[in-house]
């Protein structure tokens, strides 16, 4: 009712007045806010001590994205140079260009690549490779293509397996069967992880020579380095290998590997006895419960021809390794080796084997009655394990002729159990990684070489 007079005041007044009012009006309302319809009382104030500052948190009514964080891991820092200097075993110059040159040839991304096997050095029951180096450091045995001539064995150890064979396939499209290229890569990295989790490809002619490789992942490679889940991969890396692509985590937790293949070697070794003892019980490790070596797809003589020609790498790659332990004596001009029996020597060497194989050893004493019992003294518990009244008893393992303790027998046995299962997974996997065909004819020249072995 109060608008009435004032539009027939307005009416009255001239028209330049009443826009002249009209606009003061408009520009008052849009730059002065009303103090009683938006300011709050002082009531509804929070008290001084709890006003938000400047740098206060907005309401999450209508939260803005958040910025996105790189989860990145953290890089492993450099490594001095001199660390696992042991772990760099020379070849011949005309090996490594070889062994580089088919690394190269993978576009795929590879963080961690070594060669193996009696392509790579020389071993008994081969035939000597035409070009071959004499030195007494530098024996290897360089694949020239012939009848005897072995195949070249890698092992590739990538971030992501799915993305490496995505790529590997499209590039090398014949090192797969076709049954894995028509179900892809994600098949392909299915049936990796399987067991020990590595995928082969073999008779796969690269660079004028025939390889086999393997392809597993970091990941999976130092958790089998560090604990022996599997004894698969790092029980070949207990033999000597060429180093192509390098990787400090890799490299890091081999020398942890070394290190436990030979105190397990230690335990099972008297107070006095040779280097070759000593590295034929470390090669053997693998080879313990590996169901192909009791059929006839295996040379049966495979852990001594792999020794005799390979001594030098075996000492380079362990005599550090060995006179750095507490109890060991291995002057470097000789063959003889003694070592601390004493139950406290032992068990130092007991408890610090890997945690899988440590494992099954308390669980295995654990049901036998007269096995000590776990105390809240880890420390005595484990010298009087090693102190048990059974282990001066010395028996002799007809099969690996070796003199081992009698709780050594159950780290062996242990030892076995880890290897068992996967190594047969693996060898079952063999079908379905490499195809029927190159199967059987990987498997008749298992065969021809267990016939042949001594």
């Amino acid at each position: 009712m109060s608008l009435l007079p004032s539009v027939a005041r307005s009416s009255a007044a001239p028209r330049g007045a009443c826009l002249r009012l009209i606009v003061v009006r408009s520009y008052a309302t849009e730059s002065v806010p009303s103090s009683s319809s938006s300011s709050p009382s002082s009531s509804d104030l929070p008290p001084p001590g709890l006003m938000p500052g400047p740098n206060a948190a907005k309401p999450r009514l209508y939260p803005r994205p958040r910025p996105a964080v790189a989860h990145r891991h953290p890089t492993l820092p450099k490594l001095p140079p001199s660390f696992g200097k042991n772990q760099l075993l020379p070849v011949s110059n005309s090996t490594r260009a070889l062994l580089e040159s088919i690394v190269a040839g993978f576009e795929a991304p590879i963080r961690y690549a070594f060669a193996y096997g009696s392509g790579v050095f020389e071993q008994d029951g081969y035939a000597p490779a035409p070009s071959q180096s004499t030195g007494p450091t530098t024996t290897t045995a360089v694949a020239q293509q012939g009848p005897d001539a072995p195949m070249l064995d890698f092992m590739f150890a990538v971030t992501h397996s799915s993305h490496f064979h995505s790529i590997n396939m499209q590039q090398h499209p014949g090192h797969y069967p076709l049954h894995a290229r028509m179900l892809g890569s994600s098949y392909v990295s299915q049936v990796q992880d399987i067991g020990p989790g590595v995928w082969f490809n073999a008779y796969v002619p690269m660079n004028g020579v025939t390889i086999k490789y393997g392809v597993t992942t970091v990941d999976n490679l130092c958790s089998d380095l560090l604990n022996w889940n599997t004894l698969y991969l790092a029980g070949r890396m207990h033999k000597p290998l060429r180093i192509i692509k390098d990787d400090a985590r890799v490299r890091l937790t081999q020398q942890v590997n070394l290190t436990s293949a030979v105190r397990a070697a230690l335990l099972a070794l008297p107070g006095d006895f040779s280097e070759t003892e000593l590295f034929e019980r470390i090669a053997g490790i693998s080879y313990t419960g590996d169901p192909r070596m009791f059929l006839p797809v295996e040379n049966r003589g495979k852990v001594g021809n792999i020794v005799r020609k390979q001594e030098p790498q075996f000492k380079e790659l362990y005599h550090r390794l060995v006179v750095g332990l507490p109890g060991v004596h291995w002057p470097v001009d000789s063959e003889r080796i003694q070592q601390d029996v004493s139950p406290r020597a032992r068990s130092a060497h007991l408890r610090k084997l890997p945690s899988h194989l440590l494992k099954g050893v308390k669980e295995n004493y654990s049901r036998k009655a007269s096995g000590p019992e776990l105390e809240a003294d880890e420390s005595a518990y484990w010298v009087r394990l090693a102190g048990d009244d059974n282990l001066p008893q010395v028996l002799h393992d007809g099969e690996n002729f070796f003199y081992v303790f009698t709780f050594c027998s159950f780290i062996f046995l242990e030892m076995s159990k880890i290897v068992r299962y996967p190594a047969t997974i693996q060898s079952l996997k063999g079908v379905a990684s490499v195809g029927l065909v190159k199967s059987l004819r990987y498997g008749s020249a298992k065969i021809g070489k267990w016939w042949s072995g001594s």
